[in-house]
């Protein structure tokens, strides 16, 4: 069975006050934490990833990339299943397990994909975090449903500003999806907007 590149969303929940805290404690520093993956859950893209698996590639992922302080990821959907330094914004620091959900803490870099990670979050944006990785899938259901396979490899977490399937922006979790079309567009242009006002210098 051919491995292919797997990208799966979740939305990044973080408060103003956790952001204003962190830097107040961290000298200017941006750590956050939150939900990285879900296990045993049909996911936006229809995917489930099975707790055994993402349990090993988890543990896998701790042991070599976060000891070795190189768990880092990128800003926005690579098309790639390497991490591109120049777009490398962010650090995993640790994760851990609370029921089915895996979690985490990252350290957000002071790179130029890092700063705009940053300003990001401070102007409240609602970001999501992507799982990337290589692996097999195969259907479970009728509707189309996919089981992620044994041979599936954890590569990176990324930040990324809408799911990758459909064009619909998630709203907090306990709201569901937001599919209106002006409520992306304002997002993105709002986040275009700050983007182009960092490389500006403004």
């Amino acid at each position: 069975m051919n491995r292919q590149l797997l990208v799966d969303y979740l939305p990044f929940e973080i408060s103003a006050q956790q952001i204003n805290e962190s830097l107040k404690e961290n000298d200017g520093k941006l750590i956050v934490s939150g939900i990285l993956q879900r296990a045993d859950a049909k996911n936006q893209n229809g995917r489930v990833y099975p707790q055994k698996i993402l349990m090993r590639e988890a543990e896998k992922y701790a042991k070599t990339f976060i000891r070795e302080r190189r768990a880092l990821g990128e800003l926005d959907h690579p098309d790639s299943s390497v991490v591109n330094l120049q777009n490398a914004s962010h650090n995993v620091t640790e994760m851990h397990w609370k029921g089915r959900n895996l979690l985490g803490t990252v350290e957000v870099l002071g790179t130029p994909a890092g700063n705009i990670l940053k300003e990001l979050f401070k102007s409240g944006i609602k970001l999501g975090i992507s799982s990337r990785g290589l692996g097999s899938v195969e259907t479970i259901s009728e509707a189309g449903g996919e089981e992620v396979q044994d041979d599936f490899e954890l590569i990176a977490f990324d930040f990324v500003s809408n799911p990758s399937t459909h064009g619909a922006f998630m709203s907090p979790m306990n709201e569901g999806v937001e599919k209106g079309k002006n409520r992306v567009c304002g997002k993105w242009c709002r986040t275009e907007s700050i983007i182009n006002d960092i490389m500006r210098g403004e």
